[in-house]
Parts: C-alpha cells; sequence; structure tokens
C-alpha cells in the first residue's frame, strides 16, 4: 500500500475493473468492487477467485496470499457504498457520455480529498475531468489487458492534474508491481494511438481481400514476431472497444488515417464483439477458434 491510498474503489466489475480489482487486493489495498447490480459484482468477484485460483495452480501465487486477498474484496450494488475510499478507478464500458454519468452521481457521496482516475484507453482526461467537481484530483490510469499479467500502467494527466495527485497516482501503481509510463492528453495516449491504427490496418487488409483472417495473423505472429495476430487480439480486447477508440482518434485529430474500418463497424452492428460473445474474426464456440472469413 501506499501513502494515503488504503482503500480502493473500483466501478465496473467487467474485465478491466476485475483485473484492477484483483492486482490491487493482492497488494494489500482493501477494495470496494462497484457495479450496477450487486449481482453483478458479486459474479465479478467470484471471477477474481477463480483467476486467482488458476495463479496459485500454477505456483505464481500462494494459497494463503490468494485467500486474504479475496477477502480484502467487497462487492456492492450502489456508487454510495464507495463513500470512504481514497481513490476510486472508474473502468466501465470505453463511452463518454456513461462514465460522465457515473462521475456526476458518484462525486456526491466521495469523501472531499478521494482522487478519482478514469481507465479510458482514449477519452480525455481534461474532459472528463471537469465532468467532476475535482479536476485537480482526477488522473487518467490506464491499465492494460489481461491486467494481473500486462506489467504497464499509462499515467494521463489532466490539465488541471495537480502534481500531488500526479505523485501518488505513479505510486499506487508501482505498488502494484507496475512500470509507469508518462502519456499526454491526447486521443488514445501512446499504446492504443499505435496500437489500434495497426489492428484497423489489418482489418482493412481483410477487407480488401489481401489475406485471410488466418493468413493476416500469421504473417504478423511469424513476420513481425508479435505473441498474437491483430485480428486474434482484436477479439481479445473486444471489437466494440476497437471501433470506439478509433472514432476517438478520427474525431479528435481529424485525420482520414484513422477512419474506422467499414468491416470493424459491420461486425459490431451484428454484435459480433470477439472473445466476450464468442464470434468476431474467429468463431470461439468449438474447441477450437475457426475463423470466421
Amino acid at each position: 500500500m501506499t501513502g494515503n491510498i488504503r482503500k480502493v474503489g473500483v466501478i465496473g466489475a467487467g474485465q478491466m475493473g476485475c483485473g484492477i480489482a484483483q492486482v490491487s487486493a493482492t497488494a494489500g489495498y482493501a477494495v470496494i468492487l462497484s457495479d450496477i447490480t450487486l449481482e453483478a459484482a458479486q459474479s465479478g468477484k467470484a471471477k477474481i477467485v477463480e483467476s486467482m485460483s488458476k495463479a496459485v495452480e500454477s505456483g505464481k501465487l500462494a494459497k494463503v496470499d490468494a485467500d486474504e486477498a479475496a477477502a480484502r474484496i467487497t462487492p456492492v450494488g450502489t456508487l454510495d457504498e464507495l463513500a470512504d475510499c481514497d481513490l476510486v478507478i472508474e473502468a466501465a464500458s470505453e463511452n463518454e457520455a456513461v462514465k460522465r454519468d457515473i462521475f456526476s452521481r458518484l462525486c456526491p457521496v466521495l469523501k472531499p480529498e478521494a482522487m478519482l482516475a478514469s481507465n479510458t484507453s482514449s477519452i480525455s482526461i481534461t474532459r472528463l475531468a471537469a465532468a467532476t467537481d475535482r479536476p485537480e484530483r482526477f488522473m487518467g490510469i490506464h491499465f492494460m489487458n489481461p491486467v494481473p499479467r500486462m506489467k504497464l500502467v499509462e499515467l494521463v494527466r489532466g490539465i488541471a492534474t495537480e502534481d500531488v495527485t500526479y505523485e501518488a497516482s505513479k505510486a499506487y501503481a508501482h505498488s502494484l508491481g507496475k512500470t509507469t509510463t508518462m502519456s499526454e492528453d491526447f486521443p488514445a495516449f501512446i499504446v492504443n494511438r499505435i496500437l489500434l491504427p495497426m489492428i484497423n490496418e489489418a482489418i482493412y487488409t481483410l477487407y480488401e481481400g489481401v489475406g485471410s483472417v488466418e493468413a493476416i495473423d500469421t504473417a504478423m505472429k511469424l513476420g513481425a514476431n508479435h505473441p498474437m495476430g491483430p485480428l486474434e487480439l482484436a477479439d481479445f480486447i473486444g471489437l466494440d472497444t476497437c471501433l470506439a477508440i478509433m472514432q476517438v482518434l478520427h474525431d479528435g485529430l481529424s485525420d482520414s488515417k484513422y477512419r474506422p474500418c467499414p468491416l470493424l463497424v459491420k461486425y459490431v452492428e451484428a454484435g459480433w464483439l470477439g472473445r466476450k460473445t464468442k464470434r468476431g474474426f474467429y468463431d470461439y464456440r468449438g474447441d477450437v477458434p475457426v475463423p470466421t472469413r
């Protein structure tokens, strides 16, 4: 644990929120995991327990540490129960209206000195901070997916973020065993500014018939030494998230090179969002993923 941060609130019990809750609890923080309903938050905690059990089985985590971390996580169904948190990290869907609504309901219940952060992967921190009552205590703390395995945390300051907020956020990330990098507050920051256009270009390569799903992913894994092909990675991230980030880049930078591929739009419209819906560029409903094109 670090400094004045002892209790961490996490809003959103999806893949990212659960990962943030897991690494925070493992590092010794008390964690309040919030979602729209108590049942959703409890389901999130169950996934965290399952994740830590696998880590115990593989020898990466001692059982006693996993049990103690699980005991530190309290699932809740209302924002009111985040009132005594020292730091609250919003990890809801990549939708600015959703995030603003959360902040409007959250800020009145937080103690005045509490820090607020967003795990957004692309949206302006300055703009999100302006929707709160504490822009000077607001940060972008962007974890990578999957949170327990990925070493990087991108820290993004808004125009009003104070030095003490930045330093506390950096100390918190380091206490989780993460390495931090500082990004200026531009659309999609560093990682996704570079990564998502590459994924989008891979989708254009598929759309234009240059190569099949299998050919494109094999080419990048063996030709560029990437651990995962770009289309496989898109499915892992979620095609809706990929599209949202490309739209932020396209809208924010007004450059045609960031135009989302029409095929990506079509998959999202079909509800084929990748692994989480069992279909994307691959079909995951069988024992082995099968390309859908």
